[in-house]
C-alpha cells in the first residue's frame, strides 16, 4: 500500500532452481526482499548474493547451518523491524505461493490491522499437485488446531502471510518458542490471543516445480506437541495477554476471508 514500507522475508534452503524467479516476481510489485539462507549446499546463498549485488531492494542474511523455518522468520522479522518496515510478509521460495496475490495480502493486513494469511482452505482457495496423503495430513493438521485451540482459522499452517509491525512488536519475538514449522501455528495463536484479527485470502497453492519439501517427520511431531502446550497456556492464563484496545481496521480488507477470534 502507498506510504507503507513492506519487506518480504523468504527463508531458503536448497532453492537454487526457484529463487531468481520468485524474487523477480516480488520485486516486480515494488516490495523489498530479505532472503534468509541456512547455508544451502546447492549455492542458493551465493545466488541470493548475486541478486542483491544488482538490486538494492534485495538483501541476504546468511546463517550458519540449517536452523529452522521459525527461527529464520524471527531473525528476518527482527531485521525488518529494525529497519522500520511497516509490514512484514512471509513467503516460500519454491514458487508454491502465488506472487500475484501478494499485494492483496499486504493490503488486507494493513486494512484489518492484523495477520493476513494466504489460505488454501477458504472458499476460492485450492491446491494443485498434491497427492491424497499430503492433502489428508494438511487438512488434519488444521482441523487439529481448530479443535484443540478453539480457533476458527481454516489454514493455520500456510506460510504465505503478512503481519503489521505493531502485531510483531506485541507478540515479542524473543518469547516465541517454535523454531521450525510449528512457528506458523504459534503465530496464529498468539495473534488471536492478543486480540488481533486474522483474515484469510483465498490462494491457489501450486506444488513446487523443483527441489524437495523440507517438512520432516520430526517437524510434524514438534507441531503436534506444540498445540497442547498452547492450549495449556490458554487454560492457565499464562503467556501474552489480550491487548486492552485491539486496533480498529481502517477499512474492510480486500477479499478477506472470515475473521477468526478466540
Amino acid at each position: 500500500m502507498a506510504g507503507l514500507r513492506t519487506l518480504v522475508v523468504m527463508p531458503t534452503y536448497n532453492e537454487l532452481p526457484n529463487l531468481a524467479r520468485v524474487v523477480a516476481s516480488i520485486r516486480a510489485q515494488g516490495f523489498q526482499v530479505l532472503v534468509v539462507d541456512d547455508s544451502s549446499p546447492d549455492g542458493t546463498g551465493e545466488l541470493a548474493d548475486q541478486l542483491a549485488a544488482v538490486d538494492p531492494g534485495v538483501a541476504v542474511l546468511h546463517r550458519a547451518g540449517k536452523l529452522g523455518l521459525g527461527s529464520a522468520y524471527v531473525e528476518g522479522f527482527r531485521r525488518g523491524l529494525a529497519l522500520d518496515h511497516d509490514l512484514l510478509a512471509g513467503m516460500d521460495a519454491d514458487g508454491s505461493h502465488p506472487a500475484s496475490v501478494l499485494s492483496a495480502l499486504v493490503e488486507a493486513a494493513a486494512s484489518a490491522g492484523g495477520l493476513a494469511i494466504g489460505s488454501r482452505y477458504v472458499r476460492g482457495g485450492a491446491i494443485a499437485g498434491w497427492n491424497r496423503r499430503r492433502r489428508f495430513l494438511s487438512h488434519s493438521a488444521n482441523l487439529y488446531c481448530r479443535r484443540i485451540l478453539g480457533v476458527q482459522v481454516r489454514d493455520s499452517t500456510s506460510g504465505f502471510r503478512c503481519y503489521p509491525r505493531e502485531l510483531l512488536e506485541r507478540i515479542d519475538l524473543d518469547k516465541v518458542v517454535s523454531d521450525g514449522y510449528a512457528f506458523l501455528i504459534e503465530m496464529v495463536y498468539r495473534s488471536l490471543r492478543l486480540g488481533y484479527p486474522v483474515v484469510e485470502i483465498p490462494i491457489r497453492f501450486e506444488d513446487r516445480l523443483a527441489g524437495r519439501s523440507k517438512v520432516s517427520t520430526a517437524e510434524i511431531r514438534k507441531a503436534i506437541a506444540l498445540v497442547p502446550r498452547l492450549r495449556w497456556e490458554q487454560m492457565t492464563g499464562s503467556g501474552p495477554q489480550p491487548a486492552k484496545a485491539p486496533p480498529e481496521p481502517t477499512e474492510p480488507a480486500t477479499r478477506q476471508g472470515p475473521v477468526a477470534r478466540e
